[in-house]
């Protein structure tokens, strides 16, 4: 599947070639407290076959859906990752949702995340997706954001299963509509 581009930004599967940038990134999120991606540098190439073949199907965990990885790349940094679930469980349209995205820390407030999620909604409608389910917690302004700068459109609200919380449901379309964005003459 070739690279999705934004620029000078890049949407990346994972690759052992990025072993340092990755590194780079997973000290980055461990600096503020979230160091599971650091674990993942125990066997890097075990790691990276294992994202490969969620986005197959192949290995996964009773109740898991095919899942797609991606990496934002800038000049060899990794500033963000993206994940794809190829379809909803019910408990994915409450909480979870298609995609799931993070930027890392110190590339924040830099309009990434609205362009991660846009790139990572090209790959959803190349899976035959005409919208993406997205949730995120309510008080994270900062993901709403994203969310609605991306099209989203508020469906309903409710309290995590997890943590408890208040979220936010959205429906992002993948692609342009018919209104003629994009479309030829």
């Amino acid at each position: 599947m070739p690279d999705v581009q934004h620029g000078e930004l890049f949407l990346v599967s994972p690759s052992r070639d990025l072993e340092d940038a990755f590194r780079e990134m997973a000290t980055d999120f461990a600096s503020e407290g979230r160091d599971r991606l650091l674990r993942a540098l125990d066997d890097f190439g075990a790691y990276v076959e294992r994202l490969s073949n969620s986005a197959s199907g192949v290995g996964l965990s009773n109740g898991r859906v095919p899942e797609s990885h991606f990496w934002l790349v800038c000049s060899d940094v990794i500033a963000g990752t993206s994940r794809l679930r190829h379809t909803l469980t019910p408990g994915l349209e409450i909480e979870g949702g298609h995609i799931g995205y993070d930027i890392r820390p110190s590339y924040r407030r830099r309009g990434l995340g609205t362009i991660l999620l846009r790139l990572t909604l090209v790959r959803a409608a190349e899976l035959g997706l005409s919208r993406a389910r997205l949730t995120c917690d309510a008080d994270n302004f900062g993901s709403i954001r994203v969310i609605e700068n991306n099209g989203g459109v508020l469906d309903g609200e409710a309290v995590s299963l997890s943590s408890g919380k208040p979220i936010r449901q959205y429906w992002v379309p993948t692609a342009f509509s018919d209104s003629g964005c994009g479309q030829g003459a």
